[in-house]
């Protein structure tokens, strides 16, 4: 699918900076005009993944996260989320409801559960020691301009 607008950014996994990664992609994908419900859903996503990212990719250590967003044709938007953390050594389990990692902290391990339900396609991809990247992408609904 063709490109047709691009963004890329990274920054500390300070979790101050979820907001700011949330805020700029959401941002980036106003010039599709969203309906407020597409933007939450957006926002939603960005968030979880960015908070996997700090809170289970580095644990307690310091890294950068790096997010792509991209405007395809067609209306859809795709984003790309990754860490150079830990790893996560089974993918499929840590997919599954209520499966967290951070057992010493209060979790509900629902992160990648949201992402599924909030964007049309969710790809996680992993390897211990190298990283995770979370892909996400949503066909977002064609608005009618005023001539």
């Amino acid at each position: 699918m063709k490109v047709l607008n691009e963004m890329n950014l990274n920054f500390l996994s300070k979790s101050t900076n979820e907001s700011y990664a949330r805020s700029a992609v959401s941002s980036f994908f106003i010039q599709l005009d969203p309906t407020i419900d597409e933007l939450s859903d957006i926002k939603t996503a960005v968030s979880e993944a960015v908070t996997n990212c700090i809170v289970h990719g580095y644990r307690n250590t310091m890294g950068k996260v790096f997010i792509t967003a991209r405007i395809l044709e067609g209306n859809e938007v795709y984003i790309k989320i990754r860490d150079k953390g830990c790893g996560i050594a089974d993918v499929n389990q840590a997919m599954e409801p209520m499966f967290t990692t951070a057992k010493e902290e209060e979790r509900a391990g629902l992160g990648f559960a949201v992402m599924q339900t909030f964007m049309d396609k969710l790809k996680v991809t992993s390897k211990v020691g190298v990283g995770t990247t979370i892909i996400m992408t949503k066909k977002l609904s064609p608005r009618i301009k005023n001539a």
